[in-house]
């Protein structure tokens, strides 16, 4: 979980009354850490908003639009960092109103500060030894570095 997505959980919890956040199994991203463990990371990452609405973090897999009716969502909200999340995005989009035309997606832009982040690079960043203070929240930095050897 990187500062790029936290600024996208923060404003999109200030749009809605619930928000539940899937984190996807994504086997063919080869994530550096179980579904478990990104579980928790994103629960400890994003208590601090229950102030604001409830949050809850549920795993799941399968396609997106059946998790959102699963869990009665009636928007998905994705953050788009360059013209590029922007052409995928755009397709998915598409596909999912033909699945389900009763829920939207709304689109929240990435703050200047985080566009060029991605979680593959900060992770290729930390095992070639640079710092990535900067990309993350300072305990998921720690957990990374711990993961990797550095910690």
């Amino acid at each position: 979980m990187t500062n790029g997505h936290l600024d996208i959980i923060g404003r999109a919890v200030k749009l809605v009354d619930r928000l539940v956040i899937g984190v996807a199994i994504s086997e063919g991203k080869g994530p550096m850490f179980s579904l478990e463990e990104r579980v928790e990371i994103v629960r400890e990452e994003t208590d601090h908003l229950k102030a604001i609405a409830e949050v809850e973090v549920v795993p799941f897999s399968g396609l997106l639009m059946h998790f959102a009716r699963e869990v009665q969502a009636g928007i998905i909200v994705r953050g788009l960092r360059a013209v590029a999340d922007f052409e995928y995005e755009f397709q998915m989009t598409a596909m999912n109103q033909q699945l389900d035309r009763e829920i939207e997606t709304v689109f929240l832009m990435a703050d200047p500060r985080h566009q060029a982040v991605a979680s593959r690079l900060v992770k290729e960043i930390a095992k070639l030894g640079g710092d990535v203070k900067m990309f993350l929240p300072s305990r998921v930095e720690a957990k990374l570095l711990t993961k990797i050897g550095r910690g």
